[in-house]
């Protein structure tokens, strides 16, 4: 009985601690701790009513061509303003490393629970595998698997450097490509903004990057449940890879979430609240969540690029003079990154946060 006990404890820890354990037995109702029924607004919009948006295309042979050259930065930079959002095609990145992390990521969700659970969340920490609580003790319908991966010496020594080899090696492999493509778009962001390429360089070289792994397990109820809860990115720009071509991601535009999808092999690309602010506002980082599938298990690798650790968070100089005030108040990368993880994840409100009011106070609500 005592083993029976302790076997149904383990069973139960196990369904807390992941999703992906959770829908391996059957299942007729949602688990309270994950319904979410306060995300869903406005339900119609993110279900069935609208139809699936296919998000702007970026093409990166024709962006870096001379003959087009001008016309591409400006689709760019209006892309930039008004989407915050959008997939990248042609983009350079070595097909086959993106078949291998496929592969790679798949397989780490293969392995069993306690393998997975050598690099579970440690407390009070955010880097690590696990679930992902919500205000109230509500989870997103997901396991990920967050941790820095640059510079190096900020990695944990007991995440990144004890993964199995291959799956170390492949995203060594997939983060020097991703890193520069980054390198590419920021470069030609700062060209769309009309300001000196190296002063972006100098703010993004060898700046703060990490990564996320996020398994979304099938979901029979998907409207009673969020994938990832609504939000903006807290970066300069994050670089989405949908491992599996499984849709999910919705968007807050124009006062509706809308379900988008990509083109088979894009990247998808999307502004985070530091460009918004870097920008003074000219580029808009734009919410989004992710709403799993009713049938189909979603993969997903994010890879979140920031400056570095001496800079400051702040709009950039050169967009700056008396008829374009500064728009958002200036803190280190080090206090932005701690106030972003101190609070509960909850829409664009860290970035209304680091907002300046029209008296010239700052903002601290």
């Amino acid at each position: 009985m005592a083993a029976k006990s302790k076997v149904e404890e383990q069973f139960r820890f196990s369904c807390s601690f992941s999703v992906q354990e959770l829908v391996k037995e059957p299942m007729k109702t949602i688990p309270q701790h994950y319904v979410r029924l306060d995300q869903q607004q406005p339900v119609p919009s993110a279900y069935g009513a609208r139809p699936t948006q296919m998000l702007p295309i970026i093409d990166l042979n024709q962006l870096l061509s001379a003959e087009d050259f001008d016309h591409q930065l400006q689709k760019l930079h209006s892309t930039c303003k008004d989407w915050g959002f959008f997939q990248l095609v042609n983009h350079g990145v070595d097909s086959r490393i993106l078949e291998k992390v496929k592969q790679e990521v798949e397989g780490f969700y293969k392995l069993p629970l306690e393998e997975k659970m050598k690099f579970k969340t440690r407390e009070a920490d955010v880097e690590g595998y696990g679930p992902t609580e919500r205000d109230g003790g509500k989870f997103d319908w997901a396991d990920r698997f967050y941790m820095t991966t640059n510079p190096i010496h900020k990695r944990m020594p007991h995440l990144f450097p004890e993964l199995p080899s291959s799956l170390r090696n492949t995203l060594e492999s997939y983060i020097l490509e991703v890193q520069k493509l980054g390198e590419k778009l920021l470069s030609l962001m700062a060209k769309a903004l009309k300001i000196d390429e190296k002063e972006m360089m100098e703010y993004f070289d060898d700046g703060l990057q990490s990564l996320r792994m996020t398994y979304y397990p099938p979901c029979l109820q998907p409207e009673l449940v969020m994938g990832f809860t609504p939000h903006s990115d807290s970066t300069l720009i994050t670089i989405l890879h949908q491992l599996n071509g499984v849709d999910g991601l919705h968007i807050h535009k124009d006062n509706v979430w809308v379900p988008v999808c990509f083109l088979p092999n894009a990247l998808a690309v999307n502004v985070g609240d530091i460009l918004e602010i870097f920008s003074n506002g000219v580029y808009r980082s734009i919410e989004h969540k992710v709403v799993p599938n009713a049938e189909k298990e979603r993969m997903s690798i994010s890879f979140f690029i920031n400056p570095k650790l001496e800079a400051a968070v702040g709009p950039s100089p050169n967009l700056i003079d008396a008829h374009n005030p500064p728009l958002f108040k200036r803190v280190s990368l080090d206090q932005y990154v701690k106030g972003f993880f101190s609070r509960k994840l909850n829409g664009k409100s860290y970035l209304q946060h680091m907002r300046i009011h029209d008296n010239g106070e700052n903002n601290s609500a």
